[in-house]
């Protein structure tokens, strides 16, 4: 983080990448969507929106189908990573319906053309809606088979120019052990990119990481749970850890 953002009024971040899995998006149900989860993720979207932060969005498929584990149970990988990837556009045009029912103009961008329900990822493009103040929500991760949805969310905050990457999870911060399982686990305010990686903190894939760290893009994990930590932590306050290089 910035050394000035305790004192600041002003956001520490101008243009952000929120990175969430699509697990998010189906609350309690274990299974697709859950509109007023949804809701609620798109309100505290919608209050960094209000403090003028350039928001793009990557969400994950695994609330309806997740590539790797179609792969798992004999289904051929490409196809299932595939799939995989139309589930993302399924969940992008959920959190764009939420958002613009909050009034806050969205643009579903796609890796795969689909031209019926969002736009085609061209890069220039998609900066010039988040200069307009528009939130993009990259769907269909890269377009390729084998990469994750983190490593799109990693992708696109670079081509995006985004200075910050944020992971909101389902608690605040990364720990040494799952803390949902040990009482006793112990939680970083910070830590390097090589310490996620030979700890193997699975906060994000080695891919995302690694292309983080190799482009010096800072990674903030928090807790999406905690009402209002979103726009906290811009303001800086709340828990979180912050990746880097340090």
């Amino acid at each position: 983080m910035p050394n000035n953002v305790q004192a600041a009024a002003k956001p520490a971040y101008k243009r952000v990448l929120l990175k969430i899995s699509g697990e998010a998006l189906m609350g309690d149900q274990g299974f697709g969507l859950h509109p007023p989860t949804v809701e609620r993720i798109a309100r505290e979207i919608k209050s960094v929106h209000d403090l003028g932060v350039e928001i793009c969005l990557v969400i994950g498929g695994g609330n309806i189908f997740r590539g790797l584990q179609g792969s798992a149970q004999g289904m051929e990988r490409t196809t299932a990573d595939y799939m995989g990837m139309l589930a993302t556009v399924m969940n992008a045009l959920a959190m764009q319906s939420a958002l613009e029912a909050l009034n806050v103009f969205t643009r579903v961008i796609s890796a795969i053309p689909m031209d019926q329900v969002c736009e085609p990822y061209i890069r220039r493009r998609a900066v010039r809606h988040l200069e307009k103040k528009r939130v993009c929500v990259f769907a269909a991760g890269t377009g390729n088979p084998y990469f994750t949805t983190d490593t799109a969310a990693t992708l696109r905050a670079n081509e995006m120019s985004c200075e910050a990457i944020f992971k909101g999870t389902q608690v605040d911060g990364i720990y040494d052990k799952d803390p949902q399982v040990h009482a006793d686990a112990v939680r970083y305010d910070r830590v390097s990119y090589n310490e996620v990686l030979t700890k193997n903190l699975r906060v994000m894939d080695a891919s995302a990481i690694a292309l983080a760290r190799d482009n010096n893009k800072p990674i903030v994990v928090f807790s999406l749970d905690e009402p209002g930590g979103f726009a906290g932590i811009l303001r800086g306050e709340g828990t979180y850890t912050l990746v880097g290089e340090f």
